[in-house]
């Protein structure tokens, strides 16, 4: 792992030291990642060369992710292009309403578990490094 990958983690733990807060963004963290992919993969760019807000999404974070670990990025595109590919069956609501629910899960993680807000409160990048995150721990690289 990078030392800057290591820097942003290090940031990223502070605000999330407790079992339970933790254990709302192993379940909302992917749902937001989801549901924001379904609903982006519903505006479309170019629709006639198949190109969605979406593909742009996962684009621009593949980017800001190699820059901090190339096995990690990797690793988050498939995940995303299979995200994606789902999100393309999921109604735009039920899009929606995941994506209210995974937040209204992370705010309780926060102010009832953590009692702390969110990181990215104080640096909107926490919400790019939250992913990548939540992956690392789930396949054991934190």
């Amino acid at each position: 792992m990078s030392p800057k990958l290591q820097s942003w983690f290090s940031d990223y733990k502070a605000f999330h030291q407790t079992r339970g807060n933790e254990a709302c963004h192993f379940v909302a963290v992917p749902t937001i990642v989801f549901s924001v992919l379904a609903m982006a993969g519903k505006v479309p760019i170019d629709a006639s060369h198949g190109l969605y807000l979406a593909e742009l999404v996962i684009a621009a974070s593949f980017v800001f992710y190699v820059f901090l670990d190339v096995r990690l990025a990797i690793l988050m595109l498939v995940l995303s292009v299979g995200l994606d590919a789902l999100g393309r069956f999921t109604p735009l609501g039920v899009a929606f309403g995941l994506f209210v629910g995974a937040w209204i899960l992370q705010f309780v993680g926060h102010y009832v578990f953590e009692a702390r807000s969110p990181a990215f409160f104080r640096n909107l990048t926490h919400l790019l490094v939250g992913p990548l995150w939540v992956l690392a721990r789930a396949t054991g690289q934190v």
